[in-house]
């Protein structure tokens, strides 16, 4: 009889637990005020997926605007269509692929070049020669554009001076003079992201400050407030970026003055400094010199360090390079500490723009500038995940140093989803960083 009761009173003590469980209610997807629709994306090699030294199927496949699309089609977000290179010709402009590692543990990379999308070359007069890549016919959601800087945006030629440009075009290179913000905008859209800026500062500081030149402020400044201008011209909502300090990445982190001297001294230990030609002020007509490095100048990546030591012809006769100050490394394989202050003078004044352009529309903002280098300072957790920006083993930067893995850009289109949930009251669910793949290992 006593089991008889201690059953009745656990059946009924259970009966009540069940009428008081707690119900979970899921948050209903909503858009907020922003219209997802039709979303496209503005910007340059980042916006395009371009990974691993070029621009080819798999990086456009995981490029951070069609992540952040196939999020925003969670909570009723339309179609998102990119410009992608056909499986045939999977491997768009090539790229480098990561084959071992040396013995002392230094990455060994090799270029991929079967299976390309190049159709030709045209030379352009008065600018030289422009690679040409197949032909992209359909619609297009995604219109960044490797090399695209804001200084061409409403430049009438640029479709034949990029052959990434070009191929979106109908016209062969000679022929089009639709300038990229026309092109970007001459359909009906309801939302973007405008990542443009980036190059007016990295293609001079990639280069050593000797390939090209920093936008001027001013120019930066009226022409990117002509882009908002015209993506908000019909009361379109979106999100934009602020630009990377540039310095920051591995392509400028990885290959450093006291490591190349330190190789160095395994067999001469006498050798006490390198030598490089540096500029003399960070201004930017100034010029240059050569003077003894220090850690403050920024080797790149792609610096050939067996150059150093070698026997060169110079006016004190033949001498190792890059150990005298007659024979320093070339201005092309260093940014040094003048031109660091410098570019990150123009990247804070281009981001002075971008930030007051978006609160004078009202637009999300992305600080990719604070938040890559948080990461580069103190790294960071995701989905269970160490991540950095150190060279290969960080996992967010690809094999160039500079563009990123798809996990990198998974990281990118989360914190501009971020932005627009917070600015728009829409709850576009993040993606699963740790889905994505760092740099593939052979």
């Amino acid at each position: 009889m006593k089991s008889i009761k201690n059953y009745i009173y656990i059946s009924a003590g259970l009966l009540l637990l069940a009428s008081c469980k707690p119900t979970i209610e899921t948050p209903k997807s909503t858009q907020g005020t922003a219209d997802f629709s039709r979303y496209i994306s503005l910007g340059n090699s980042l916006t395009a997926g371009y990974a691993d030294g070029g621009l080819y199927l798999e990086g456009q496949l995981n490029s951070y605007p069609s992540i952040i699309a196939k999020q925003m089609a969670l909570v009723g977000g339309g179609t998102f269509t990119q410009p992608l290179f056909n499986a045939d010709q999977s491997n768009g402009s090539g790229y480098i692929k990561l084959t071992g590692f040396t013995a002392t543990g230094s990455p060994i990379t090799a270029p991929v070049t079967t299976n390309l999308a190049v159709r030709g070359t045209a030379a352009i007069p008065g600018f030289g020669t422009v690679v040409l890549y197949t032909k992209y016919t359909g619609e297009i959601n995604n219109y960044g554009v490797p090399g695209v800087k804001v200084q061409q945006i409403a430049y009438a030629p640029y479709g034949n001076l990029n052959g990434y440009f070009e191929r979106m075009l109908p016209g062969n290179a000679g022929t089009n003079s639709t300038t990229y913000i026309d092109f970007a905008t001459a359909k009906p859209f309801t939302f973007f992201t405008n990542w443009l800026g980036t190059n007016d500062a990295l293609l001079y500081a990639s280069t050593g400050g000797a390939g090209d030149v920093l936008t001027d402020k001013a120019t930066f400044t009226a022409l990117y407030n002509l882009s908002i201008s015209k993506l908000t011209a019909a009361g379109q909502k979106g999100a934009v970026a602020t630009i990377p300090d540039v310095t920051a990445v591995p392509y400028f982190t990885t290959v450093t003055v006291g490591a190349i001297l330190a190789g160095v001294q395994k067999n001469a230990p006498t050798v006490t400094d390198l030598y490089i030609s540096a500029k003399n002020s960070a201004d930017v007509s100034a010029g240059y010199t050569a003077r003894k490095a220090t850690a403050a100048d920024l080797v790149v990546l792609t610096f050939p360090t067996s150059k150093i030591g070698q026997p060169v012809s110079s006016p004190a006769g033949m001498v190792p390079y890059g150990l005298t100050p007659y024979a320093p490394i070339e201005n092309q394989y260093v940014l040094d500490a003048n031109e660091v202050v410098l570019t990150k003078d123009y990247v804070n004044a281009y981001n002075t723009t971008i930030k007051a352009a978006a609160d004078s529309k009202g637009l999300a903002l992305f600080d990719a500038f604070t938040f890559l280098n948080n990461l580069k300072a103190n790294g960071m957790v995701i989905d269970g995940v160490s991540l950095g920006s150190n060279y290969i083993s960080g996992g967010v930067f690809s094999l160039d140093g500079i563009h990123l893995t798809p996990r990198g850009y998974a990281i990118v289109a989360n914190e501009f989803i971020k932005a627009i949930n917070a600015k728009y009251g829409s709850n576009i669910p993040k993606a699963s960083v740790s889905a994505y793949n760092g740099v593939k290992f052979p």
